[in-house]
């Protein structure tokens, strides 16, 4: 990192770059000289800069530090508010949308519903301009007799993710191998389809077994096309490492669940205010980890489900904002 103080030889008060206004008003049009001392790597020297070098220079770190950090879209997990939406599935819709979420992600329930019942749905995603990025679904979504519904419904939805969110009894690691491979073949067809295969973790794919990670054996045994979408409450539960993941599987983690989680109260904590570290996640994921959408996922809160989703929301605003001042 360079840090660039600039300092008017001349007695003139500037604050360094991080809090420099670039309005060249302030030079007032007058030839004058500034020192600046960089910092880079450890080395220190110092140079003396134009009125337009000053200018560039300043304008060079401004525009870096806003590109520092990518715009990913958030949307709400409806698990979150699974209640409500088996209650009124549209009406709940409606809601989130309104809520300021740029997206939704349905959980398997939706794969009982028939094509019109999808189409009601995408109409009302349309209406209050909601994308579905991705669905999660029971392990029978991806048996042969059953991918082409799922591709159906998705493509309804506009759903480019299809994932398994549960892989139901896996018995030792030769059964998450057969898991993979499961993964491996539905990612075949869901290609055809211009959709992918995904998978979400729970804690019980980062507790090791016979010293080995379920998800290592399915990060390494399928396709690098196909997602493996990172709940981080249930990674940190498990004791492991979700930044470390994400640098581990560079591109493939194209989706995260926001959960958080802390010792005191579990998953009963607000996002944001648990122990992950989510400046750290945010930057890994999309410094390499390739994440498209996140997710905010609550699993129960003292508030009503919408009053948690909202507080869960905020906090992320606050969250991002702070990270990218």
């Amino acid at each position: 990192m360079t840090i660039c103080s600039l300092v008017n030889v001349n007695n003139w008060a500037c604050a360094d770059n991080a809090h420099m206004n670039s309005n060249a008003a302030l030079i007032r049009g007058h030839s004058i000289t500034w020192t600046c001392v960089v910092i880079a790597a450890g080395m220190d020297s110092t140079y003396k800069l134009s009125r337009r070098s000053l200018l560039a220079t300043a304008g060079g770190a401004i525009i870096a530090s806003a590109a520092k950090f990518k715009s990913i879209p958030v949307g709400l997990e409806l698990y979150s508010v699974r209640d409500d939406l088996q209650n009124d599935l549209l009406g709940t819709v409606r809601r989130v949308g309104k809520m300021g979420y740029e997206g939704v992600e349905f959980y398997s329930p939706y794969f009982d519903w028939t094509t019109d019942q999808a189409k009601d749905v995408r109409k009302v995603l349309d209406e209050v301009n909601l994308k579905c990025w991705s669905t999660h679904n029971g392990a029978k979504s991806f048996e042969a007799e059953n991918v082409q519904k799922a591709i159906d419904l998705n493509g309804i939805l506009g759903s480019k993710y299809v994932v398994m969110a549960s892989a139901g009894r896996v018995e030792g690691l030769d059964g998450w191998k057969k898991v993979a491979g499961t993964l491996s073949e539905g990612q075949e067809k869901l290609k055809k389809a211009g959709m992918k295969a995904g998978f979400h973790n729970h804690k019980l794919e980062f507790v090791p077994i016979e010293g080995k990670r379920p998800m290592e054996v399915l990060a390494a045994n399928t396709p690098k096309d196909v997602m493996l979408q990172l709940d981080v409450g249930t990674c940190i539960e498990a004791g492991s490492d979700p930044v470390a993941w994400i640098k581990a599987n560079p591109g493939r983690i194209n989706s995260l669940h926001l959960k958080e989680w802390s010792k005191e109260k579990g998953y009963r904590v607000l996002f944001g205010e648990g122990t992950a570290p989510w400046k750290d996640v945010f930057e890994a994921a999309e410094k390499s980890g390739g994440v498209q959408f996140y997710y905010i996922e609550q699993e129960g809160y003292d508030l009503p489900a919408f009053g948690t989703a909202e507080k869960c929301l905020a906090n992320f605003k606050k969250i991002r904002s702070a990270k990218e001042s």
